[in-house]
């Protein structure tokens, strides 16, 4: 992975205009030849260039996951894990290579249509929370509808809170919540927009035992709903709660699989 101080070498592309509709799953993918790809990424490459040293954090990845898929991503420390992340999570785009989310080609957007994207696409579920300290449950999960620019905000967080249970503590202050409390209102807050996927990077990091597996599980029921779920970890009993495990290593995919069994959920 790229120091700080590396800069990502650029790519120059027309802008098309915004939208597009997503393709099928490529054939030899885990979905079938005819499941819609939520994330399709051909021969994406990330460079940052260091002085006169080229890092290539990936290197050509082909990857297909379709709707619906619980993914969890793996690798040790320099596998080019975070970049992949960055790329998923629209925060970053590639230097070559095509990235599609939903359908849109992601590397030919703008500053503010990725923005626009991150809001609407994407729910972001932190290691860290990065809850508002001094604002209710409520208020924090509404921060991305008054971003968008939605009506009946109040309306809608109390309902994305009543799916993680937390609807009774919607006017408690973030230090007044356990840790795996913190985590279900970022996980609400992700999910407030109806995004496209949960993008859920070291999501139990933060939690002990009990409340990584709560949070675990309420991941599980989201993607068994048919929401498309892909976390970034590092730990191998949270991955196993995944469907499908994809291993990095030198910015290649080095590893694809299905799990034929997902975690038990113990008491």
């Amino acid at each position: 992975m790229a120091s700080a101080t590396a800069q990502p070498a650029q790519d120059q592309r027309p802008s098309p205009p915004v939208g597009g509709t997503a393709g099928a799953a490529q054939s030899g993918s885990h979905g079938s030849p005819t499941t819609r790809a939520m994330i399709q990424l051909t021969g994406v490459t990330k460079i940052y260039q260091m002085g006169d040293i080229e890092l290539r954090a990936l290197d050509r990845v082909d990857l297909s996951i379709a709707e619906g898929e619980m993914v969890a991503i793996m690798g040790p420390s320099g596998s080019g894990k975070s970049t992949m992340m960055n790329i998923l999570g629209c925060l970053d785009i590639p230097t070559d290579g095509v990235y599609e989310l939903d359908g849109i080609d992601v590397g030919q957007r703008s500053d503010n249509e990725l923005a626009a994207i991150r809001n609407t696409k994407i729910g972001f579920v932190f290691q860290a929370f990065n809850l508002i300290p001094r604002t209710t449950a409520l208020r924090n999960v509404e921060l991305p509808l008054v971003y968008a620019g939605v009506h009946d905000r109040a309306k809608l967080a109390r309902g994305a809170l009543e799916k993680v249970g937390l609807g009774e503590r919607q006017k408690h202050l973030p230090n007044e919540l356990s840790g795996g409390q913190q985590q279900r209102v970022a996980i609400a807050r992700a999910l407030v927009t109806d995004p496209a996927m949960l993008l859920a990077d070291e999501p139990t990091g933060n939690l002990d035992t009990t409340s990584s597996v709560e949070i675990m599980k309420l991941l599980v029921d989201l993607n068994d709903a048919g929401r498309t779920v892909v976390l970034i970890t590092h730990e191998e009993e949270i991955a196993r709660f995944a469907k499908r495990v994809i291993r990095l290593r030198d910015g290649r995919i080095v590893s694809d699989e299905l799990q034929l069994e997902r975690a038990g959920f113990p008491g």
